[in-house]
């Protein structure tokens, strides 16, 4: 199966994006969700950002001040040994785990889906109690004319799935809490199925700690039930310490498919494949053995979190797919495949 990146890859960088304020630096432009809208490509795009300061002793870390409803940035001592600033995604207090960044989103149009027009305007910001460290990685699906955002929500109390809603991508209405804590990588199917949504998340089990996907029924979105493991981790596979849904799952003579990563002991993120009934999404038709694709170039081997492919989003035109993706947590690259070649591979064929 041929797989093309895109020449110009990285598409997208943190150098495109200008910073919220002064003091702010954008260190990621990743991860974003994509969907088609008025003949363009749309990406919504995750910008992350941290707080950049030439005093030594002090570190600052961005968060929504919940009464100001503003951000603000919070200090800590360099030097504190009872710190922890092992891990540059996280600062681990004693009692308390903040995030060094705070996510939000904006958005990029184009015409032939590698040029972007980025709106330095933010599209998407946090506002709420449970986005007090950030909003994360979104995927836009189309259902009946509107078009839903599913997002994972950071706070101190964990991560959850929120929605939101819009018709034009001018104006964004806020849905609420969709999935509790922890639980992300939602997508839902851009259908219903035999009368219900169904939307695939990824819970983690606090006792057990299995990162899993799972497959829930909705009649309205907001409220999802019949709750069923729908994939687990596989022992000495690309996918055997994490997995989640990826992309939106889009359908096919064949049935769903779904993009999903998959992540190893080693924390290399690889993507997967699979092949969903489709009257019933709950049944596994097919299961990747091998990835998709995984980490090759250098600007996915290093980076903010090196060996790292993380797609939100595709779109396709004549039967071409077009997959856009997180490289390292920093940039947002373009690779290219064919339907037919994927059905291929799916059937045993190639």
């Amino acid at each position: 199966m041929i797989i093309t990146r895109n020449i110009n890859n990285p598409i997208i960088t943190p150098k495109d994006i200008k910073p919220s304020f002064e003091g702010m630096k954008v260190i990621g432009a990743f991860n974003p969700g994509v969907i088609k809208y008025n003949n363009e490509t749309l990406l919504l795009i995750r910008v992350a950002e941290n707080f950049f300061s030439n005093d030594k002793n002090r570190i600052g870390v961005p968060i929504l001040d919940l009464k100001k409803k503003d951000i603000i940035i919070k200090y800590f001592d360099a030097f504190d040994s009872k710190i922890d600033y092992s891990d540059p995604r996280f600062i681990k207090t004693e009692d308390k785990l903040y995030l060094t960044s705070i996510s939000h989103f904006r958005l990029a149009k184009s015409k032939d889906g590698i040029n972007f027009n980025i709106d330095q305007n933010h599209f998407m910001t946090p506002t709420e109690s449970y986005e007090e460290y950030g909003i994360e990685d979104p995927r836009i699906v189309k259902i009946e004319g509107m078009y839903y955002i599913t997002y994972s929500a950071i706070s101190r109390n964990g991560v959850v799935t929120a929605l939101a809603k819009t018709n034009d991508f001018k104006k964004v209405e806020k849905l609420g809490i969709i999935f509790l804590p922890d639980n992300k990588d939602v997508v839902i199917f851009p259908e219903k199925i035999n009368g219900s949504y169904y939307a695939i998340n990824r819970p983690v089990s606090a006792y057990f700690q299995t990162p899993e996907m799972w497959i829930s029924k909705s009649k309205d979105l907001l409220s999802y039930s019949n709750h069923q493991l729908l994939c687990s981790l596989r022992k000495d596979n690309f996918d055997s310490a994490r997995i989640g849904a990826s992309c939106i799952p889009f359908l096919t003579e064949e049935g769903w498919i779904e993009i999903y990563h998959g992540a190893d002991k080693n924390n290399v993120y690889k993507v997967g494949v699979l092949l969903l009934d489709k009257d019933d999404p709950s049944k596994i038709l097919y299961r990747s053995e091998e990835p998709l694709i995984e980490p090759e170039k250098d600007y996915e081997k290093v980076g903010f979190l090196p060996n790292v492919i993380f797609p939100c989003g595709l779109t396709q035109e004549e039967g071409v797919i077009n997959l856009y993706y997180g490289n390292a947590d920093e940039n947002i690259c373009l690779l290219t495949f064919n339907l037919k070649d994927l059905l291929k591979k799916i059937r045993n064929e190639e």
